[in-house]
């Protein structure tokens, strides 16, 4: 793999194809389709958000030297484990620590926010960081139901009014309200002759439907929703109308990943994120347990079967399996790309499985 201070000029110019192409993705190396990341600044047992940001930081700057094309973070709110609560601030530290790496929301929760603070938020990254800005929006809150309420004072606390707040972002990006709209005279600033790319993320038919409707790229969550990606994605195809923006459509999926020496490892890791989904799912979340937490952990008979459930939809293993894995997921789900998580405990473990991967799938 080539560092980061040793690129070579065929590494610099696909960073430059990157840049010039905001959606359709790059392939690295012999990469047979191009590969992300998505971050959740994972704050385990025994580390501080500090520590955990850092972190993110540091890996942000290997994926960009490893040839991963995108590095997105994610909204989420009151998790004890996930330090990414706010993407628009992380995303321009990032910025400041990479240089060709595109950067963006895995996502921002739309409704949670007023679309002219979206607009202006990302308006100010873009001018930051020219062309390396995505801008990934979901509907759900990303988080408890109290939670949402208290971050949604003032705005609109109805996802299924999702269309609407897009519009209305829309047009703030765009500065192309039209005649007699309230927001006619308004302006976002700063605005950029270019705007970052929206993407629409989901679990569910509702976002694919949209997103294929309006001719916008699509991101799919697989890595906690596996069963409904097909029939998504079969749905995103099926809605599709070309638009400015894609003339075809353009579907990434995330995906659950773990690699290591071996598969007995690589599941051993990856116990202590399906732990921390246990915990979230029952209400509890907190810091990512330890792989001996995860081991130790009394577990009931309906707790050690949706780990089982859990644990099976991540690709694990050694880097060869990993890549094996992967490329038979994007076969049978015909994605353009796909975008990895490793959610485990032990920044250098997650660091680790991000490299072996990307040096197993071709990556330059």
């Amino acid at each position: 793999m080539t560092t980061e201070d040793e690129q070579t000029p065929d590494t610099v110019r696909s960073a430059e194809q990157a840049l010039a192409d905001p959606i359709r993705g790059v392939a690295r190396g012999t990469a047979p389709a191009p590969l992300s990341i998505l971050d959740l600044a994972t704050v385990g047992e025994g580390y501080s958000p500090s520590e955990a940001l850092a972190a993110t930081t540091e890996l942000a700057r290997k994926a960009e030297s490893w040839g991963y094309h995108r590095f997105w973070v994610a909204e989420h709110h009151g998790m004890p484990g996930v330090a990414s609560s706010t993407p628009a601030v992380l995303l321009s530290h990032l910025g400041a620590h990479t240089r060709t790496l595109r950067l963006g929301s895995g996502g921002v929760m739309l409704p949670n926010h007023a679309p002219l603070a979206v607009a202006e938020q990302f308006g100010m990254l873009e001018a930051l960081h020219p062309g390396r800005i995505d801008l990934g929006l979901g509907r759900a809150p990303g988080t408890d139901q109290a939670t949402a309420r208290a971050l949604r004072r003032g705005v609109a606390d109805d996802a299924d009014d999702f269309p609407r707040q897009l519009s209305e972002l829309t047009h703030f990006l765009d500065g192309d309200f039209p005649d007699g709209h309230p927001y006619a005279r308004l302006t976002a600033v700063p605005r950029s002759k270019e705007r970052p790319p929206i993407w629409l993320l989901g679990s569910s038919g509702f976002s694919a439907q949209l997103a294929g409707r309006l001719g916008l790229p699509f991101a799919f969550a697989h890595h906690f929703s596996a069963a409904n990606t097909v029939p998504a994605l079969d749905l995103y195809r099926a809605s599709f109308k070309p638009s400015a923006v894609l003339d075809e459509p353009y579907a990434l999926i995330g995906v659950g990943a773990v690699a290591a020496d071996g598969a007995a490892e690589a599941r051993r890791l990856a116990m202590s994120g399906a732990l921390a989904m246990l915990r979230l799912r029952r209400g509890a979340p907190g810091p990512i347990p330890t792989p001996e937490q995860a081991a130790s952990y009394p577990y009931s008979q309906a707790e050690a079967d949706f780990l089982e459930t859990w644990i099976a939809n991540v690709v694990l293993g050694s880097p060869g399996e990993v890549a094996d894995g992967l490329e038979a997921l994007r076969k049978r789900t015909g994605a353009n790309e796909l975008m990895v998580t490793s959610n485990i405990h032990g920044h250098e473990a997650r660091h680790r499985s991000y490299g072996l991967i990307a040096e197993a799938y071709g990556l330059s």
